[in-house]
């Protein structure tokens, strides 16, 4: 096994399905960045995670996950990527309820023909069990998802960042189109009480799609 996975706060079980998503992220990141590259990034990625989460048997996935994301805006913000679509990054305190369901409902509208992307100033331990709820309600299902912070890389990569109430602590990059939607975090509300910001949610949503030129 690769040294660098040789770590006393992992299982041999975790570091096998670490070094697997290394060979993984090497093979589809081939040509663009070194498999030290790669191998940083899931480490850093793995140990942001690691130190939020309780459920250990996700974090190598997780990790991976994200890991790939970051490669990929990597690629792009340096020239090496070939994929034009438009990127959004949506971003919140906790990316646990907003920004999630923003992310859904830009996914489930744009299919393949745009990005979406979410992060948080002030990641959480998993995302708001409300949130699931109320978008199962409509058909989108983001229980797979995770909270997450974003990177220098991620938000340099994206067309347009859209905040909602991360404050001073959002990122501000030069030549990003930005907005900032007020609404209400939807923690500790009850279910009627989140329906609606869902719904507004999702009318932004579907004007951002417009004005970025993806047709809903």
């Amino acid at each position: 096994m690769n040294d660098s996975y040789r770590r006393e706060d992992l299982s041999l079980e975790q570091q096998l399905v670490l070094l697997a998503a290394a060979s993984r992220l090497q093979s589809e990141f081939a040509g663009e960045f070194a498999a030290e590259t790669i191998e940083r990034f899931l480490h850093t990625s793995y140990d942001d995670f690691a130190g939020r989460f309780t459920v250990v048997m996700w974090l190598p996935l997780f990790a991976e996950r994200f890991a790939r994301e970051r490669l990929f805006a990597l690629a792009r913000v340096e020239g090496k990527s070939t994929d034009t679509r438009p990127i959004v990054l949506f971003l919140c305190v906790h990316n646990a309820g907003r920004s999630q369901m923003a992310m859904g409902f830009f996914q489930a509208l744009a299919g393949d023909r745009a990005i979406a992307w979410s992060g948080g100033s002030e990641p959480g331990s998993q995302v708001n069990p409300a949130a699931i709820e109320v978008m199962a309600e409509v058909g989108i299902d983001i229980s797979g998802e995770f909270p997450k912070p974003w990177t220098d890389e991620i938000v340099c990569a994206a067309d347009a960042v859209i905040t909602m109430g991360c404050g001073d602590a959002c990122p501000i990059y030069p030549g990003k189109k930005y907005e900032d939607w007020i609404l209400e975090d939807p923690m500790g509300l009850d279910l009627d009480a989140i329906r609606p910001i869902r719904d507004e949610i999702k009318r932004r949503v579907t004007n951002l799609l417009a004005d970025l030129g993806v047709f809903v």
